[in-house]
């Protein structure tokens, strides 16, 4: 394992190699010289943590921290297991019944790469445009590249882990609200990738 998600485009690889090619010249450190810090100081264990850890006694971002910690401790990013992040995201069956309607939606799109992350399942063509979570007490968050205007349902997000790209936002309680409109909001995000 090298340290890098699957379930990447060739666009987004590309964008991990330069992260990672940058590295030195951007901090003043390899890549190998930053795995031996957080393996020998850091003392969080888990991933949100040892991000803030990194960023608030290095000022490491969070896509530097990601290939970092990739490397540094690559089973307990969990990369190269997407079943079973997904798995363990996916719990809750009324969240997961949403998914599989997104997903079924998603599957009239051509050329999609599902990525599955820890806290996310995202979709991509040449660039992600959109993404999910389960929410705390049912239904799900789908994030996508689209802004707020194009749709009453559509709200700015906050705070959000998945890409920057993602600009609108909105709240899914049911499978039944994958309907036509959603559709066709997918295919524009998709569009735009």
């Amino acid at each position: 394992m090298d340290g890098k998600p699957q379930g990447l485009t060739e666009q987004q690889q590309k964008w991990f190699a330069s992260v990672r090619a940058n590295l030195e010249r951007e901090t003043g450190k390899t890549l190998e010289q930053w795995v031996e810090i957080v393996r020998r100081e850091c003392p969080e264990t888990r991933s949100k943590a040892r991000n803030d850890w990194l960023k608030a006694a290095y000022g490491i971002g969070q896509n530097r921290a990601a290939t970092i910690f990739g490397v540094a401790f690559p089973s307990e990013m969990g990369w190269d297991d997407a079943d079973g992040l997904r798995a363990a995201l996916w719990t809750d069956p009324a969240s997961a019944a949403v998914l599989e309607a997104l997903e079924a939606a998603i599957a009239d799109l051509s050329d999609v790469v599902t990525g599955q992350r820890k806290g996310y399942t995202a979709w991509s063509r040449k660039s992600q445009f959109a993404a999910a979570k389960p929410l705390k007490g049912g239904g799900v968050a789908l994030g996508l590249a689209l802004t707020p205007e194009v749709s009453p349902r559509l709200v700015e997000p906050r705070n959000e882990s998945w890409s920057e790209r993602l600009k609108a936002k909105l709240i899914l309680a049911s499978p039944a609200e994958v309907d036509k409109a959603l559709k066709a909001l997918l295919k524009a995000a998709w569009e735009r990738s």
